[in-house]
């Protein structure tokens, strides 16, 4: 895995047809984000959205495009939490981040976006915007005794 590239003009037209090719491909999945890298395509850009009822104020985020994302710790302070990805299908490990962060990007418009995210939603932008860095979420684990499938470390599927 390899550092992606950034990409030139976010209004391109193959950057639009990029992202609606990973939405397709993170609802078939089906899973809540999807970064380029993890489609073979070694560009700058994420997507997720956070389900109802899984974030603080229980609203969730809609569906966001980010291209060339950067981050900002806003709050050192680490939360673990249970993370799963569609990389490593059916697994399930313990991963402490940073919960509160400042985000910008590029939209498909190529408008700047910034914004602030706290809690599951800073966790969904982090562990997706690692894999532009080349890192998967075992690489953040401090405890991998945490890392196991899904039906042993919670006794069902999911």
């Amino acid at each position: 895995m390899r550092v992606a590239d950034s990409i030139e003009d976010p209004s391109a037209p193959e950057v639009r047809r990029l992202a609606l090719d990973m939405i397709d491909t993170m609802r078939d999945a089906p899973g809540i984000g999807l970064a380029a890298p993890q489609v073979h395509i070694p560009l700058r850009m994420v997507i997720y959205y956070v389900p109802e009822g899984r974030d603080e104020e229980g609203e969730g985020h809609p569906l966001t495009i980010l291209i060339n994302p950067e981050i900002t710790v806003l709050d050192p302070a680490l939360e673990t939490g249970a993370e799963g990805c569609l990389s490593l299908p059916g697994m399930v490990g313990s991963v402490p981040r940073p919960q509160h962060i400042a985000v910008k990007a590029f939209d498909l418009d190529g408008q700047v976006q910034e914004y602030e995210a706290m809690g599951y939603h800073a966790r969904v932008i982090q562990h997706e915007c690692d894999h532009l860095d080349g890192i998967i979420y075992p690489m953040r684990m401090t405890d991998l005794s945490s890392l196991g499938y899904v039906e042993e470390m919670t006794g069902h599927d999911e």
